[in-house]
């Protein structure tokens, strides 16, 4: 039973997008490896910006910077 973790910035996607990115990654793991979707969990979870660091600082810095 396959499990995949994808973590976004909480401003970072549509529900529509969401949808579009379980089926993908579900749809990648049944053609890449023959695993059974019936099986596979896709979980997305959103981390606010200011709990998200890139080279010492948070993307909520990093964004208001410009970076």
């Amino acid at each position: 039973m396959p499990f995949v973790n994808i973590k976004i910035t909480k401003d970072g996607a549509t529900a529509e997008q969401k949808a579009t990115l379980i089926k993908g990654v579900t749809q990648l793991l049944v053609d890449t490896l023959g695993k059974n979707p019936a099986t596979t969990v896709v979980v997305i979870e959103e981390v606010d910006t200011d709990n998200w660091g890139i080279g010492g600082e948070s993307v909520t810095a990093r964004r208001k910077a410009g970076i």
